[in-house]
């Protein structure tokens, strides 16, 4: 594992939980449906399409220093690369590993939809208004984030090993280095709103 050099928002320690809040590839998806919109009309209807495009009512940001009081100890912005690429970053930060289950980050059908007409993979889909955190009592801070509109789950936990480890119900995986955002497969550099 190699260091990954980034100003520390606070502290990651080993047997944490981390939270999910957002939707992970949501806003790729959405930068898709805006831009692929006759593409996507073949395959879903109009009403379909149109709520793929809908930007959500809640708004992360990018200064999560208020959910420190919520009782995040540390967190990472997802964005380009999606929310495997804040993993990544985050736990690279601190030169530790975690333990996640797929199935309890927070994803929508229409990007899972959206993921599967084009082949991709939705945590690896740009992922804006999404975040990881970590957090000594990550049900609370889940909790406290849904409490303010913002969707969010206890993913894993922080390991004390360096090991990236992703399950998928009995299925385990690691988690590789990032690449480029799957959005680049679909929209060129030109077509990114």
């Amino acid at each position: 594992m190699r260091l990954i050099k980034r100003e520390a928002k606070g502290v990651m320690k080993p047997g944490q939980e981390l939270v999910a809040a957002g939707y992970a590839g949501m806003e790729g998806a959405r930068r898709i449906a805006l831009v692929r919109e006759k593409e996507l009309l073949g395959w879903f209807s109009q009403d379909y399409v149109r709520q793929i495009q809908e930007k959500e009512t809640f708004i992360i940001g990018d200064n999560l220093t208020p959910w420190r009081e919520y009782g995040a100890a540390e967190w990472e912005e997802a964005g380009e690369g999606g929310i495997f690429t804040a993993l990544w970053n985050l736990s690279g930060a601190y030169m530790l590993g975690f333990e996640v289950d797929l199935c309890e980050i927070p994803v929508r059908q229409e990007t899972i939809e959206v993921c599967e007409r084009y082949e991709l993979n939705p945590y690896r889909l740009y992922s804006g208004n999404c975040a990881v955190a970590a957090a000594d009592n990550g049900g609370r801070l889940a909790r406290r984030l849904a409490g303010e509109g913002i969707p969010a789950a206890v993913i894993g936990v922080v390991r004390e090993d360096i090991r990236r480890e992703i399950r998928y119900g009995r299925v385990k995986g690691f988690l590789e280095r990032p690449r480029q955002d799957e959005l680049y497969k679909v929209l060129k550099q030109e077509e990114l709103l």
